[in-house]
């Protein structure tokens, strides 16, 4: 184990490294859903805070919003890993995501000493969506188009209100549930929201925590976690399916912001103690970092 001191002065160049950077951090899976992870990552935000890092928080929600449908009687359904979303489940979404998750993250941030301040995208018209059109699909064999409901895909990113926000002190929450041009709410994916946002925001990184250790190359052996991985090299990893599955849509949203502008996007295991701070100041890092060829 590495003495304290040492601990620090590894930690020491990537603290000025930082300072004053924008970091957009996504938070998911038992991030959310386990009480005691959500306290921790947000414990090492607000220290992220106070040493000079700006951070900003895009969370999601699809456990509680499904766990929250089947206690209401109502069945989840999903069409290439998106939520089929009508009227009274927009309203459980936007219940679980502005009125639940984003208030306890809200909470934890002043809990440890931060400012936090939750947001949606509707807010300030940080995120202006258009509905998704249908989808196809298979079923039974026979392929067809699928309508997703009040599903949306981003249009525009407006960033302003979040770069005062940062400029003053707080932390900004924000929670997928996005505005059309004609005042509809629409519920969009929050690792695209996140992507979308870091590169309107021309982040110096986006963070993704999920519930595994980053991209694996054997998803049945946490051995096989590749560190590094270009971003060139995405499309042949999904076309070789190593990237599959709930991976894609992150990945995705890495070369979205990768291609806005930011620097690195990290994907590693929320639910590691302290995993947020062990990616950004050690050596070694434990996640997957996605970068751009120079």
């Amino acid at each position: 184990m590495l003495k304290r001191e040492n601990i620090l002065i590894e930690a020491l160049p990537y603290i000025r490294k930082f300072h004053n950077s924008i970091m957009v951090i996504k938070m998911g899976g038992h991030a959310i859903v386990n009480p005691a992870i959500m306290d921790q990552i947000v414990q090492d935000i607000v220290l992220l805070k106070f040493v000079g890092i700006r951070p900003i928080i895009v969370h999601g929600g699809g456990p509680e919003i499904t766990e929250k449908m089947v206690r209401m009687g109502k069945k989840p359904e999903f069409v290439s890993g998106l939520r089929v979303t009508d009227d009274e489940t927009l309203e459980i979404a936007r219940m679980v995501l502005v009125g639940n998750v984003n208030s306890k993250i809200v909470s934890l941030i002043s809990r440890h000493g931060g400012k936090g301040i939750g947001l949606s995208g509707s807010d300030g018209r940080i995120i202006v969506a258009r509905k998704m059109s249908p989808q196809r699909m298979t079923v039974d064999g026979v392929e067809k188009e699928v309508d997703l409901g009040w599903v949306g895909e981003t249009e525009e990113i407006n960033p302003e209100l979040l770069f005062i926000l940062a400029d003053k002190g707080y932390i900004p929450v924000i929670s997928p549930i996005a505005t059309d041009d004609k005042g509809n709410d629409l519920n969009v994916n929050a690792d695209t929201v996140a992507g979308d946002i870091a590169a309107s925001l021309k982040a110096m990184k986006l963070i993704s925590l999920t519930d595994v250790p980053g991209i694996l190359r054997d998803p049945k052996d946490t051995g096989t976690r590749i560190s590094r991985i270009a971003f060139e090299d995405i499309e042949t990893l999904i076309a070789d399916s190593i990237i599959t599955g709930g991976m894609i849509p992150k990945v995705k949203s890495s070369a979205v912001a990768i291609s806005g502008g930011v620097a690195q996007v990290h994907i590693i295991d929320g639910s590691m103690p302290h995993s947020l701070l062990l990616e950004l100041f050690t050596h070694e890092g434990i996640g997957t970092m996605i970068y751009r060829k120079q």
